[in-house]
């Protein structure tokens, strides 16, 4: 879990002594937008995409590429799932764009000076040999738009505000939450976000009890944004990072709803939960250093639901 700092990769823990114990995220720092007639236009093959498949952030693409048909004009590099000494690895032949062994050479490709933290997703420019972006939100609506993509918009203008309104909501509480819960280093400051995480959990749960979705009967951005939390709850979060008050299955409404969205037509391809569980409980040593990624929970997000299962594709 360490950093890049012009070229080099410095092996170095999250540092909390200065945030009173509470784990910071570093802002993304790739934000150029993909569009007709920019520096980088939706064309064919020309962009493409770095994941992991344990990671809801770099969830959050894969979820968008397999929904809206693009398979085809964005190819994919998986990462390893171990992250240790040198941050994410990839295995050899892995990565026909940049032949990279680790993600930190692409952020050292892409800007010989970026000092920061190599994350996934990255949206790489074939042709331009550089980042597009690293934020996980931008990127998922440069998907939703882009040209020829399959299915209903997921962030509607209409809609836009409710969506972003939701997505503030539950970003600081649920999906950063879970970490600031795992990582924080006092009690202090993971009793704050391990309330907080309940609070909105709680909240969500009677929402969802007078919908089918966070919106209503329509699927939308905010579903795909909590859902990859979701999904992870009671394999990781529940017991790696401590948030254990309930199991996600303990929540009749978020546990339909979540089995609902795993079923949507080419959702649950992206769920890997062996590879889930084998980066966080064998990567994350300063909270699991024996690295023993355990058996359970037994989880069957297949199981019916309540809910209608929408099919979004073609």
């Amino acid at each position: 879990m360490g950093y890049v700092a012009r070229g080099k990769w410095v092996d170095q823990w999250y540092d909390t002594a200065a945030t009173g114990g509470r784990f910071v995220r570093q802002d993304a720092r790739f934000r150029s937008w993909i569009k007709d007639g920019g520096d980088f236009p939706p064309e064919p093959g020309r962009h493409h995409l770095y994941v992991s498949w344990a990671c809801p952030w770099a969830h959050r693409t894969l979820i968008y590429r397999a929904l809206k048909g693009l398979g085809d004009a964005i190819s994919v590099t998986v990462v390893d799932p171990l992250m240790l000494s040198d941050g994410w690895t990839i295995s050899a032949g892995a990565d026909p764009v940049n032949g990279a062994e680790f993600l930190w050479q692409v952020y050292a490709k892409a800007d010989a000076d970026y000092v920061g933290r190599a994350t996934v997703p990255v949206l790489w420019d074939r042709r331009r040999a550089t980042i597009v972006n690293n934020e996980s939100s931008e990127i998922i609506r440069m998907f939703d738009a882009w040209p020829g993509a399959k299915g209903p918009l997921f962030r509607t203008p209409e809609r836009a505000a409710e969506i972003d309104a939701l997505n503030q909501e539950i970003y600081g509480a649920v999906n950063n939450g879970v970490y600031r819960a795992g990582f924080a280093t006092t009690q202090a400051a993971y009793e704050e976000a391990f309330a907080a995480l309940f609070a909105t959990l709680d909240w969500l749960e009677q929402r969802l009890a007078a919908r089918s979705f966070l919106l209503g009967d329509e699927i939308s951005e905010a579903d795909w944004r909590l859902f990859t939390t979701l999904v992870r709850f009671d394999a990781i979060y529940h017991g790696h990072f401590k948030c254990n008050r309930n199991r996600l299955v303990d929540f009749p409404e978020l546990w339909d709803y979540t089995r609902t969205l795993y079923q949507v037509p080419g959702v649950g391809e992206t769920v890997h939960l062996d590879h889930i569980k084998t980066h966080y409980y064998g990567s994350h040593r300063t909270i699991n250093p024996t690295g023993i990624v355990p058996v359970g929970p037994r989880l069957d997000f297949a199981a019916p639901t309540r809910r209608a299962v929408p099919a979004l594709g073609g």
